[in-house]
């Protein structure tokens, strides 16, 4: 009896075959039906602004599907992207890059990123690749840059050079001013639209000197900046006409966003960002709107203490699609467009932090209507994400590694 116990154990976890599997029992998706993911106690007594903006319905993947490491040994990995050609680019938050190929074997280290300070949120960050890269071979990288009065947010550029050592004739296209003595909230993550130009999300610094700055136009703190690629203000910019902002800016009002990801169907941009305790939130960012932070949230300071005036909603200011309390830790995210596993098409997976699972997000009509967490068991610090020219989903941890997940 012992070891038909411990058989099926081991079918149900996966664990000796070293993959994580799921989906085997067939059930409804059921996000009409089944509990919501989160249970635990939340941090705050606030109140939604409308049904389903947070502990929405669980939904549960039905196509059998699996998770293997496929790679181990990265360094402090932040941002994963995908080469034409299937295989993955990937930031080292130390300053080096690495190309893994669909399988995991890994690159030496690329060097020739720009000068970066390494702290304890900053780094390398997120990274893109230009849409013509197989001629261009451009890469854009997003990374933490020391100042004469502190660090900042900045962009760079620069070439994969022929035999993939090194990046060429790098060049820092936009600094995310004033520069600040912190080592909190940088954002990071950086996209390009379809009109070839980049979106960049910035953090507004953590201190609660520079918390106010989130709210103001005249700096680029705790925004959403949309540039192009020699670093100028995009010409329709919400603000270009405004005297005293930054013409830079396309949304304001963010805390820490370390997701950012296009609607691969509507062509829409979201993001994720870190509350405080409590308080995280998925927002649908549109052109000049106020994003709340610090005025309203749906988080404490960690303190147990109220943020400002205690208040959730305001007149004129965004609520978010979705919010988590308590926390996902929300960090890198990516919309899923294969047809390899039908029930995922277009759903948002998030990655967690603290929280360390995966957060599929289930959005109909700009809604979110179901949840699930993917790999829970592992036990890691899920970095970034991205969708593979097979079909399946790449996303690394903070642990190191480089997970596969795809249809059995």
């Amino acid at each position: 009896m012992k070891t038909i116990l411990t058989f099926l154990l081991c079918i149900l976890t996966a664990s000796c075959s070293g993959k994580q599997t799921s989906g085997e029992q067939p059930e409804s998706s059921g996000k009409d039906t089944l509990p919501p993911v989160e249970t635990q106690k939340p941090n705050t007594n606030y109140q939604p602004a409308f049904e389903g903006q947070t502990r929405i319905a669980g939904s549960k993947t039905t196509t059998p599907y699996e998770a293997e490491v496929i790679a181990r040994g990265l360094s402090r990995p932040w941002g994963i992207a995908l080469l034409p050609d299937g295989r993955l680019l990937i930031t080292e938050k130390t300053g080096t890059l690495r190309i893994a190929s669909a399988t995991g074997t890994l690159s030496p280290q690329i060097t020739g990123l720009p000068a970066t300070e390494v702290n304890q949120q900053g780094g390398l960050l997120g990274l893109t690749v230009a849409p013509d890269f197989e001629t261009s071979r451009m890469v854009y990288v997003v990374f933490t840059e020391k100042q004469p009065n502190g660090n900042l947010t900045a962009v760079a550029k620069g070439r994969l050079s022929d035999d993939e050592k090194r990046l060429e004739k790098v060049q820092v296209i936009y600094r995310a001013q004033p520069a600040f003595e912190s080592e909190l909230h940088y954002g990071g993550r950086i996209v390009f639209d379809k009109g070839g130009n980049l979106f960049v999300t910035t953090g507004e610094r953590s201190d609660l000197q520079t918390r106010p700055k989130a709210q103001s136009l005249e700096n680029a703190l705790g925004k959403v900046i949309h540039i192009t690629i020699e670093g100028r203000p995009v010409a329709d910019n919400p603000f270009v006409n405004e005297k005293e902002a930054l013409p830079e800016i396309f949304t304001y009002g963010h805390r820490n966003p370390q997701g950012l990801a296009i609607h691969p169907a509507t062509g829409d941009v979201w993001i994720s960002e870190m509350g405080p305790r409590g308080g995280d939130e998925l927002n649908l960012i549109k052109a000049g709107r106020n994003y709340g932070w610090p005025t309203i949230t749906y988080g404490i300071e960690y303190s147990g203490a109220t943020i400002g005036e205690g208040i959730t909603q305001k007149e004129g200011l965004e609520q978010p699609v979705y919010y988590w309390d308590p926390v996902l830790s929300p960090s890198g995210m990516t919309f899923y467009a294969s047809d390899a596993i039908p029930e995922w098409k277009n759903n948002l997976f998030i990655c967690g932090l603290s929280s360390k699972h995966i957060a599929r997000i289930v959005i109909e009509d700009n809604k979110v209507v179901g949840e699930e967490r993917l790999l829970a068991d592992e036990g890691q610090r899920f970095r970034d994400i991205t969708e593979g020219n097979d079909g399946a989903l790449y996303a690394v941890t903070d642990e190191g590694n480089l997970y596969r997940i795809r249809k059995k």
